[in-house]
């Protein structure tokens, strides 16, 4: 299946490259590389996943790649990455509506 970033999550990847590039940009490459080759797993196995606990839905899944949190949410057509958001941050407004 197609896996499609969404621009809320691309905006994500790239805080978190920033933020990590402050102290190692080599580190923050190796972040992203792992978080986006994720996907692939996505695409293969959609429901891999766990269920998010904040939604009641199965269609929006999550994966951890340590210490992030990739949300998704399973279409007929394909799956969209909605949110690349640190384990230890709330899931308040990361989100667009779905």
């Amino acid at each position: 299946m197609n896996v499609r970033w969404t621009d809320n999550a691309i905006d994500h990847l790239t805080s978190i490259y920033e933020y990590i590039a402050l102290n190692s940009p080599m580190y923050a490459k190796q972040m992203v590389d792992r978080i986006t080759r994720r996907s692939e797993q996505i695409a293969c196995q959609p429901l891999s996943g766990r269920k998010v606990p904040e939604y009641d839905a199965d269609d929006i899944r999550e994966l951890i790649e340590r210490p992030y949190r990739i949300i998704y949410w399973i279409k007929e057509s394909q799956i969209d990455i909605l949110a690349v958001i640190h384990g230890a941050r709330l899931l308040t407004d990361d989100i667009p509506s779905v």
